[in-house]
């Protein structure tokens, strides 16, 4: 008979953590200088509701461009044109070193350097679109072009990685069955390529949602903008943001597990 050999440090360390975790939680909910009544009274607020439905959509649509720019600038790269492979590398390269708070700035203030989109006929005076930068570039227009552009330049790469994954073999045989590089690419290679594309990209995802609090650096409209206006007026700043982490916790919460349920049905097929 074999006795497994017991741990007693491994116990004594995971008492100490429970301890620990315990004396935290009931710290931060005894101590005197939260409101907790401010919480309950927020968590549910119109305007918070309408920050949360917002921040979703900015993240939904944000996400939708960057997959779809993410699979573009993925094809380029591994194209055997040099010249398209390079731009798609410059691309990434470009939006990967920019910080997102400084592209969301440059972007929701782009009515400083350019006043207005206009599109004529060269060589004429005929104007056909001549628009103000600032009714074309809103700030919830801002904040999707940043998060839709830095999202695509890190997808790419995991785009590109999951192309990559796939054997040559299959392209030859697609080619050998007559189907173009387009439909080898549409019903072959990123059905295959997307088990390995589907775990890394749930977490840009959830990654893209915690980003969108940075919008708020340009009045965005998320939840972080709202519960700050908030905060502005009635000087709860920690009750607030506390209001905002919960509802971000929550939705991060009911996204990893439709994530994790994506997953498990794409890999038994």
């Amino acid at each position: 008979m074999v006795v497994p050999v017991r741990h007693y440090g491994r116990m004594i360390f995971a008492v100490i953590v429970v301890l620990a975790v315990i004396g935290t939680v009931y710290s931060i909910a005894t101590n005197p200088n939260f409101e907790w009544s401010v919480v309950a009274e927020f968590l549910f607020s119109p305007s918070i509701l309408r920050g949360l439905g917002s921040t979703l959509v900015i993240t939904i649509v944000s996400m939708v461009i960057a997959v779809v720019l993410a699979v573009v600038i993925a094809v380029m790269r591994i194209s055997p044109s040099r010249i398209i492979s390079s731009v798609a590398a410059f691309y990434v390269f470009v939006f990967r070193g920019i910080p997102l708070i400084v592209l969301l700035i440059l972007l929701g203030n782009l009515g400083l350097f350019l006043k207005s989109i206009t599109i004529g006929i060269p060589g004429t005076q005929v104007v056909l679109i001549d628009v103000p930068i600032s009714e074309v570039i809103t700030p919830f227009v801002a904040s999707v072009a940043g998060l839709s552009l830095a999202g695509a330049a890190y997808m790419a790469e995991i785009v590109r990685s999951g192309l990559l994954a796939i054997g040559r073999g299959q392209r030859e045989a697609a080619k050998a069955l007559g189907l173009t590089s387009s439909r080898t690419l549409r019903f072959i290679v990123l059905p295959q390529a997307l088990r390995v594309i589907l775990p890394p990209m749930g977490n840009e995802f959830i990654g893209m949602l915690k980003a969108s609090a940075i919008v708020s650096v340009i009045a965005g409209g998320d939840l972080l903008t709202v519960a700050q206006g908030i905060a502005g007026t009635n000087y709860r700043t920690i009750e607030l943001l506390i209001v905002a982490t919960i509802w971000y916790l929550l939705v991060i919460i009911v996204f990893s597990i439709g994530q994790y349920f994506l997953e498990r049905r794409t890999a038994e097929k």
